[in-house]
């Protein structure tokens, strides 16, 4: 424990890997039986001898009913809830738990009878589980039973600190002191006396208050100061500086309880005023807008207790390795575990917080508004001490599906009436004063996006998902004609890695006709919009492992004109968050990082396209115009030099200008080049713009269109520290260099452009000795122009 039934069953032996060949399908009977989980435990005769006793379940999957000594002590019906029951009567030296989980099928068939009319997505929406479980367009239809997080005996003699929430009180970049309160939560057995000590142990200076409390649950306020705060910033900003607070209750001198909490000290604040254009989307950070840069969030695993704190701090470095600076956790999936913001709060990534709502029409009768209300109140209050969180949204296109997706179709008025006034009791009234109440300092926000993309409004007010470019087939070109204030979600899918193909399809090479890697599709038009789309932009391979490489191109190529576009619209449009950033298990998906961990080109790509400052050059009449994009505090000048070379890198034309760069200017165009008055083979040319130490390289035709050379890179593979040199060197261009190897490691750049006569070096991080056999892909040898 923390387990599922399917992941006892397959660590028994009694069901196959679900993840791999056909098995997802064969292990559906697993959710629709009950299940029992016994646990005998001992007691020691002075533990038992505290005078209160609480069982404490962090998570159970979901309807379980809880049986300690053979009396019946919870019945619970919700897996984003934490339970806590008081077993002081009921607790023995030798004693057996035993916890009966209930399909989720059978009571969700009943719940969906008592509606004379049928809910949207039902009978997913009566139960509160992750609801990507159920299946999704990227995901298995694996509904999990089981404990899947922690169950602790917590016992105590006389007092109990619950949770303390230090709110930061008063905040400005000007103070010299900022003002906090920690509001504690305290159980007494009786009324007595006791001391706060509140230690700031980054800085050594302890607070003190002493309270009188009464007997059962109290709530106090006391009131501490941090001089000289230093501030918590996203890391492409600054320091996320985090204080390490110590809170101890004290009887006498002795320390009866205590809680740490590391804490950051900023201002975030969500910006949406009415403008001549329509309404801004853009938050401030200690004052100062920023633009958000990043990706939806999904679970790593399908079963939630596989994912390790290792996982999720690599997944996260992931992120900071890619430069941004936002997650949206997307409300189809799990309010993460602690580990998950701890991270984020140490990394300095903010988080977009969505309510475990998404794509459906949800109940409105009063035991199940009075449970999501409680699931609220606890999720709100554990999370709301990091810094990290930055905004709660309380769900995830469902006012977009009721809109437009006809959802409403011969339903009468009355039911219309009736759906739409529970989605209001929930998600305007309930949701947002349990955030106004508990976490005043960050915004709620109703829905996302805003508006459906059949609403004019998408452009000019609020958050948007665009799906025009995949659903509607819309091509690439799409992302750069229509930008929204912010930009939530985009996407496009590609293949998985070589790895995650031979672990799904069981084979040693690739092999796209298997019949397991169509079970790995989860999009009924996934295949055939990958080819139409690459057959628009690239050369299509006949070779299977050539195929699922120039995938993954198109996907990079296409979302990173998106978030170019978006950038270069900044402050009109103030963020960037495609879908997705990574998997559940190895899949054909959205995702930049696939379900083994493993980077696509996307990654790569969205790691230089989201860099603090970037060159965005863009045709317009004629002519090349270029822009600078910093979200960088201060300002620069430098010499700007833009270059046309052909494919063997000899230079066809040559200009400079100087050039200022300033954090959160309009992007209007630096410097233009007129193309009408230079000779060159778009074709065979490409510009290199120079400004500072950053530099961007721009082709002026689509890669299918492009002249390139058929050359073979021979790799010279050294050993190094850490792994192996790879150093890479040819007299002509080499378009998407990707490289690969069987061996386990991971590369330090792929997917790039390897200039005429500019040696690369790549590291290849591993703990293997044999010198590694590297294959490399490019698009050179796929085009043959004359």
């Amino acid at each position: 424990m923390p387990g599922t039934v399917q992941t006892d069953l397959l660590a028994l032996g009694e069901i196959p890997d679900p993840f791999i060949l056909l098995n997802e399908d064969s292990i559906q009977w697993v959710s629709e039986r009950n299940w029992d989980y016994k646990k005998s435990f001992s007691v020691s005769s002075e533990r038992l001898e505290k005078q209160k006793h609480f069982i404490r379940f962090e998570g159970l999957d979901t309807y379980a009913t809880v049986l300690l000594n053979d009396s019946l002590i919870l019945s619970a019906n919700n897996a984003f809830r934490s339970w806590e029951v008081d077993v002081s009567n009921a607790l023995q030296l030798e004693n057996e738990l035993t916890i009966h989980f209930k399909s989720v099928d059978s009571i969700e068939q009943i719940e969906a009878a008592k509606l004379p009319y049928v809910l949207p997505e039902s009978p997913r929406v009566f139960t509160r589980k992750p609801q990507f479980q159920y299946g999704w367009d990227w995901g298995p239809t694996i509904k999990t039973m089981g404990i899947w997080r922690d169950i602790s005996l917590i016992s105590y003699e006389q007092t109990r600190l619950k949770d303390a929430y230090l709110k930061t009180e008063n905040l400005n970049v000007s103070d010299s002191t900022a003002i906090l309160t920690a509001n504690l939560e305290l159980f007494t057995q009786e009324n007595n006396v006791v001391t706060i000590d509140i230690l700031n142990q980054t800085t050594g200076v302890t607070s003190s208050q002493q309270l009188e409390l009464c007997q059962g649950a109290n709530e106090y306020q006391v009131p501490f100061e941090i001089e000289n705060p230093q501030f918590w910033w996203t890391h492409n900003l600054g320091e996320p500086f985090l204080y390490d607070i110590a809170i101890h209750v004290k009887q006498g001198n002795s320390i009866v309880d205590s809680l740490r909490r590391k804490i950051g000290l900023r201002t975030i604040e969500l910006v949406t005023e009415k403008d001549e254009i329509g309404e801004s989307f853009y938050f401030k950070l200690n004052g100062k807008p920023v633009y958000m840069k990043g990706a939806n969030y999904i679970p790593q695993n399908i079963f939630l207790s596989e994912v390790k704190v290792n996982d999720r701090e690599k997944l996260l470095n992931d992120v900071v390795d890619a430069n941004m600076n936002m997650l949206r956790v997307w409300g189809g999936g799990v309010y993460e575990d602690e580990a998950f913001y701890n991270v984020c709060d140490e990394k300095g990534i903010l988080v977009w917080q969505d309510f475990m709502f998404a794509c459906a029409m949800y109940p409105g009768d009063e035991a199940f508004i009075e449970n999501v209300k409680q699931e609220a109140i606890e999720n709100v209050k554990r999370l709301r001490n990091h810094p990290s969180i930055a905004l709660w949204c309380g769900n995830n296109e469902n006012s977009e599906g009721w809109a437009r997706w006809g959802w409403a179709d011969k339903k009468s008025p009355e039911v219309r009436a009736k759906i739409w006034s529970d989605y209001s009791t929930l998600f305007n009234h309930v949701l947002p004063r349990v955030v106004d109440s508990l976490h005043p300092s960050v915004s709620y926000w109703e829905s996302s996006p805003k508006y459906g993309r059949g609403d004019k409004r998408f452009k000019t007010e609020g958050d948007a998902h665009d799906w025009w470019v995949w659903h509607d087939e819309y091509p690439f070109e799409h992302f750069e004609e229509e930008v929204p204030r912010f930009m939530s979600e985009f996407g496009f899918q590609a293949f998985p890695s070589y790895e995650a193909i031979y672990k799904l399809t069981g084979l040693d090479t690739i092999n796209l006709s298997h019949s397991s890697f169509a079970t790995h599709q989860k999009h009924d038009r996934g295949f055939s919009l990958i080819r139409k789309y690459m057959e628009r932009d690239f050369p299509v391979p006949t070779n299977d492992a050539d195929y699922a490489y120039v995938s993954q191109l198109v996907q990079a190529y296409g979302i990173t004109k998106g978030i170019r576009a978006h950038r270069r619209s900044k402050p009109y449009n103030m963020g960037t968050l495609y879908w997705q950033l990574n998997d559940c298990w190895p899949v054909v998906s959205w995702s930049s990082i696939d379900g083994l961990g493993n980077w696509k080109a996307l990654h790569h790509y969205a790691q230089r396209a989201f860099e603090n400052r970037l060159i965005i050059p863009f045709e317009e009449n004629h002519s090349l115009k270029i822009t600078v994009v910093d979200d960088n505090f201060r300002t620069i000048t430098a010499a700007m030099h833009v270059l046309f070379r052909d494919f063997k890198g000899q230079v066809l034309h040559q200009t400079e200008t100087e050039v200022v760069s300033t954090f959160n200017d309009k992007n209007e165009v630096v410097y233009e080049v007129n193309l009408t008055e230079i000779d060159f083979d778009r074709r065979a040319t490409y510009a290199e713009i120079v400004f500072g130490n950053i530099k961007e390289i721009y082709f002026f035709e689509k890669p299918k269109d492009l002249k390139l050379d058929s050359v073979k890179v021979v790799p010279s593979v050294a050993l190094a520290p850490g792994g192996f040199a790879i150093t890479l060197k040819e007299a002509t261009l080499q378009k998407d260099v990707f490289l690969s190897t069987k061996q386990h490691g991971k590369f330090s750049h792929n997917f790039f452009d390897l200039l005429p006569n500019e040696p690369r070096v790549i590291l290849l991080k591993t703990n293997e000795k044999m010198i590694p056999k590297i294959e490399i892909h490019t698009l050179n040898q796929l085009i043959d122009i004359p």
